[in-house]
């Protein structure tokens, strides 16, 4: 029997990931009640793959939306998991990691945001202008 490591919590890994749903690139940890985007609260749950082909890590991150905050709201600003879920798998090492797949694989029905994505598209702060 093999042991599985949920919820592996590494600083190089972490800060390569980001959030499918909405882009960004800052989670949180609660203890107790897992990992989660900080701005559009999807959780993340991470675990080894079985599988390294030789690689130092290989990673698989799975995304849940259940807990995302306003999918209907800020459709604009984020993309719904299909059926609520996606899993990434992530080989390398830290500062060499690489996306090795997506479940369900991006397509016509479904891509992944992006790294930043929606950066752009965010309503700007409000900026005082001096007459």
């Amino acid at each position: 029997m093999s042991l599985e490591v949920l919820d592996r919590h590494s600083e190089a890994l972490f800060e390569f990931l980001w959030c499918p749903v909405c882009g960004k690139e800052v989670f949180t940890h609660i203890p107790f009640e897992g990992v989660f985007c900080k701005n559009c609260n999807t959780q993340v749950e991470l675990q080894e793959s079985r599988e390294t082909r030789g690689y130092e890590e290989a990673v698989l991150a799975c995304f849940d939306s259940t807990t995302t905050w306003n999918l209907h709201v800020d459709e604009k600003l984020r993309r719904d998991l299909p059926d609520g879920s996606a899993r990434v798998k992530i080989l390398g090492a830290p500062g060499a990691y690489k996306v090795d797949w997506w479940s369900p694989e991006p397509g016509e029905d479904w891509e992944p945001v992006e790294r930043g994505e929606f950066d752009d598209l965010e309503e700007p702060s409000e900026v005082s202008h001096l007459a």
